[in-house]
């Protein structure tokens, strides 16, 4: 029997265009007796670009470690 477990992830949309709703499909992965399935959710009314939140988190991460 396998546990279930389920993971979302809110992200910001690629593009600032609005495009039409379209269903996607669950990203599933079984890792050993565990299945995950993962939903992905998009805000229509963020101000953030996908790529800018990248860029930012990248930055932010790059910032915290340390210099060697």
């Amino acid at each position: 029997m396998n546990n279930k477990k389920m993971i979302t992830a809110a992200t910001q949309p690629i593009t600032t265009t609005a495009t039409p709703r379209v269903e996607q499909p669950d990203l599933v992965k079984t890792i050993g007796k565990t299945t995950y399935q993962v939903k992905v959710h998009f805000n229509p009314n963020a101000k953030e670009t996908m790529q800018d939140k990248i860029i930012r988190m990248l930055r932010n991460e790059v910032s915290q470690s340390p210099h060697f």
